[in-house]
């Protein structure tokens, strides 16, 4: 697809909202002005509803169209790509889960943008891999089958909208089993959020920190009483929407390019076309993957796929660097700086690339181990 073609896309999905991020984009990324308008946003121009059954209240189609929306958003403002990512990701949560009534109780409110969905679920997919424990805890309530008081926090959460959120964690149980996975609710008894952290960019992103004391819950709350088989099957979903804001910021990096003069664009046309071609067959490898459940088995080639993506965003963010020489230095003439900004951050969302490389480095290890056995 052609970088011109790509930015027409959300602009022909949803001109409003298009025009709204590109006139804020800027905003949406140095301060929290903003923030509460951004999900009710995206829930205006549909971007909610796609990919959720129409049953449901979606508006139909896959995952993978849900991926495409997240690209597009990337393109004019990775901030609310961001929002879009964590938003969407709790929704892909609650239809994944078999807790029907809970489903039924929170989607239509996060279909519509009247409440926010916050993943929660760094400290867990990082837990899965075996990189750090569990953050919070979960005691039974004597004579109260069902019923938990949980204590503990996560130091890093988005889309804590201060008008209201629920947010996904995973728990460990003191009296033993499979952690559970809970919806925590931003007024339940005990729930303290932070201030905004004070961060270098994204700050319209609603990013803050989420402290339980005490706060009850029952089975009534939780999305999964077993996280770790449970988190297996939803981490192509977590990781490929992720990777949507890599397609998009990328795109747009490539797209912007084309601003520059004629001498400019010739001395880097064979690297924008050798990285536009890599950017269509990374995509079309993880649509693949997300649709046929490919990375449910193979979650390395997932793994694979967003350090590759992290790389070419460094790369086609340091052409569109190169080719806007000095006009890009200046506030206000171009969203480079934002967008260096925001390709300096796609390599430390969790799962991070150290943590991957890690993660990969020991399975191949103990894959040269086990042949090396047998």
């Amino acid at each position: 697809m052609s970088s011109e073609a790509s930015l027409r896309g959300l602009a022909a999905r949803a001109p409003a909202l298009a025009a709204w991020l590109d006139a804020h984009a800027e905003t949406l990324d140095t301060d929290a002005t903003l923030s509460g308008d951004v999900v009710p946003q995206l829930a205006n121009a549909g971007l909610l509803r796609i990919g959720v059954p129409v049953a449901l209240g979606g508006a139909g189609g896959s995952i993978v169209d849900a991926i495409d929306s997240v690209a597009e958003v990337a393109e004019h403002s990775f901030a609310a790509a961001f929002v879009l990512w964590g938003q969407r990701t709790f929704i892909e949560y609650l239809l994944q889960s078999p807790n029907r009534g809970l489903r039924e109780r929170l989607l239509p409110a996060l279909l519509c943008g009247e409440l926010a969905g916050a993943t929660g679920l760094s400290n867990a997919m990082k837990y899965l891999s075996a990189i750090e424990p569990l953050q919070i805890r979960a005691t039974d309530v004597a004579g109260a089958p069902g019923t938990w008081r949980v204590n503990g926090g996560l130091p890093w959460i988005t889309n804590l909208r201060k008008q209201g959120f629920v947010a996904a964690a995973a728990v460990d149980h003191e009296a033993g089993g499979p952690p559970s996975i809970f919806a925590i609710a931003h007024n339940a008894p005990g729930v303290t959020r932070s201030d905004d952290l004070d961060l270098i960019g994204l700050r319209g992103t609603h990013t803050a920190a989420l402290q339980m004391a005490d706060t009850p819950l029952s089975d009534d709350d939780r999305i999964t009483d077993n996280a770790p088989a449970w988190l297996v099957r939803v981490r192509p979903a977590f990781l490929g929407l992720q990777c949507g804001m890599s397609l998009g910021l990328a795109q747009r990096s490539l797209a912007g390019t084309n601003d520059s003069g004629p001498g400019a664009r010739a001395a880097v046309a064979d690297e924008v076309a050798a990285l536009s071609e890599q950017l269509d067959t990374l995509s079309a490898r993880l649509k693949a993957g997300v649709a046929q459940g490919d990375f449910v088995e193979t979650p390395a080639h997932l793994f694979e796929l967003r350090i590759a993506l992290a790389a070419l965003v460094h790369d086609a963010a340091t052409l569109e660097v190169q080719t806007g020489g000095g006009r890009g230095y200046l506030r206000g003439l171009s969203g480079v700086a934002r967008r260096q900004r925001e390709a300096a951050f796609v390599p430390i969302v969790t799962p991070s690339l150290v943590q991957l490389k890690n993660q990969l480095a020991a399975q191949r290890a103990q894959q040269l181990k086990t042949g090396t056995a047998s």
